[in-house]
């Protein structure tokens, strides 16, 4: 089978639909391959007894201006986070504690000393251009280190380095030894700032989706139609004179004059290329390991923690889960907490079996929470690095080295080969907002190509 079109997107994540959407409405012709059966890449819910339940990004806020955007123009209205009540801690001791706001109280020195190495971060953040992190000034030092050596250096009390190190798997899923301190930097820098991405209220946690940020991915592919074709991973992408080949594992091939490859760049690496990709752009794809994650879902009868005037947010230095969420929506008649086994721990107990996990995710849930935590009517979890089409979440990472080195790699054409993807977002990198900008940006640079610069037809 040979099929003719001017662009095929690989991958029906946000990035991938987004990109397909503005091809289409500037009526040209494309055809999405995504390998898995479903559309949404790292997005996904399941329904629970009604309840619609996330087991991929969820969340949204400030300054993401396309998910929203994006919502309103497919009617899925958005609500704020549960987050009235005070926020819970659990410390290594076992000892549980209650805060209000971002960061929980410690010790007056330890406090200081976080805040001391936030202001530094923040700081340094802004000497990173998101557009060429790898440009900066400092690139090269910055680059050259880890986090974790970084956290060593700033911070002075070992509850300062402990929160700080707790901040970093929930925001990267991997330990601070695992990333650049570029990387770091430089996704916040793209993010706006610290508290942006942590905060909750007036943070990237602020807002969700009512029917789930799965949603949104399930309309754009409606609305797409025909020109999503599911079960169609493609191992095989070759350049010549007249355009572009692109083969599944079928068999079946698709000639186009451009594609957009619109996967993480782990498995964006896996594909054939014909002539081979610029060394480059290979060398980086090597080294860009995802972040690990296991997301759990915990459903409840009723979300009895707010009775107890609790907002369900909890932290904890003991874990397994480093944090837990409110995730009910207003209209739902569940009580649900949303919580994501990271870094090291993901892949510890990744090979523990899923009620090995269960057990471990509602003794932390009593502790924090009493004994009707360990009641759920149902506890459901994805491991996503298990999943042959992602490898992990919630993005790639940078380790030392890469961003310079191979940096503008990202992002460059390979001849008639683009990329998109949450990674190569330079605002939001790695969010549901990111992936959508790459997506849109991508069509907006393969359109001159293939048209001479049609203009988007309305409607």
């Amino acid at each position: 089978m040979h099929h003719h079109v001017e662009v095929v997107v690989v991958g029906a994540g946000l990035a991938g639909l987004a990109c397909a959407r503005e091809l289409s409405r500037r009526e040209i012709g494309v055809i999405v391959c995504e390998a898995r059966d479903r559309v949404g890449g790292r997005v996904d819910s399941v329904l629970i007894d009604g309840e619609r339940v996330e087991l991929g990004g969820q969340f949204a806020g400030p300054g993401q201006d396309r998910v929203h955007a994006l919502a309103a123009e497919l009617g899925v209205p958005v609500f704020r986070t549960h987050t009235a009540g005070v926020h819970l801690v659990e410390h290594e001791s076992g000892r549980t504690g209650r805060f209000r706001g971002v960061v929980p109280r410690l010790s007056p020195a330890a406090m200081l000393d976080f805040a001391q190495a936030e202001a530094r971060f923040e700081r340094l953040a802004r000497t990173v251009d998101p557009e060429v992190p790898w440009r900066g000034p400092a690139a090269d030092r910055l680059d050259g280190v880890t986090l974790e050596s970084w956290i060593r250096r700033t911070l002075l009390t070992p509850a300062g380095r402990r929160l700080f190190a707790l901040a970093t798997r929930l925001l990267w899923a991997c330990e601070p030894a695992e990333l650049s301190l570029l990387h770091a930097l430089f996704y916040v820098r793209a993010a706006g700032g610290l508290r942006a991405v942590m905060a909750t209220d007036g943070g990237a946690q602020q807002d969700m989706l009512d029917g789930g940020a799965h949603l949104l991915a399930v309309r754009m592919a409606r609305d797409l139609g025909d020109r999503v074709r599911l079960g169609m991973p493609i191992r095989r992408i070759a350049q010549d004179d007249a355009g572009v080949v692109v083969t599944a594992a079928s068999g079946v091939s698709v000639r186009a004059d451009q594609v957009v490859v619109a996967v993480p760049p782990t498995l964006a690496g896996r594909i054939v290329h014909e002539p081979a990709l610029p060394a480059a752009r290979d060398a980086l794809t090597q080294r860009l390991a995802m972040g690990s994650t296991i997301k759990c879902m915990i459903v409840y009868a009723a979300p009895f923690w707010r009775d107890a005037g609790l907002s369900g947010h909890a932290l904890s230095l003991r874990g397994p889960l480093a944090a837990v969420a409110d995730s009910g929506s207003p209209a739902g008649r569940h009580g649900v907490l949303a919580g994501v086994l990271e870094g090291a721990v993901a892949r510890r107990l990744a090979g523990r079996s899923a009620e090995e996990r269960r057990g471990l995710v509602l003794d932390e849930l009593v502790r924090l929470f009493g004994p009707a935590a360990a009641r759920p009517v149902a506890y459901v979890e994805r491991d996503w690095n298990s999943e042959e089409y992602t490898r992990g979440a919630y993005a790639a990472l940078f380790p030392p080295g890469a961003w310079t080195a191979y940096g503008p790699a990202l992002r460059a054409p390979a001849g008639r080969v683009h990329w998109a993807g949450a990674e190569t977002a330079t605002r939001w990198y790695g969010y549901m907002d990111g992936a959508i900008r790459s997506g849109e940006d991508a069509a907006a640079a393969v359109a001159p190509r293939v048209t001479g610069g049609r203009t988007p037809v309305s409607g």
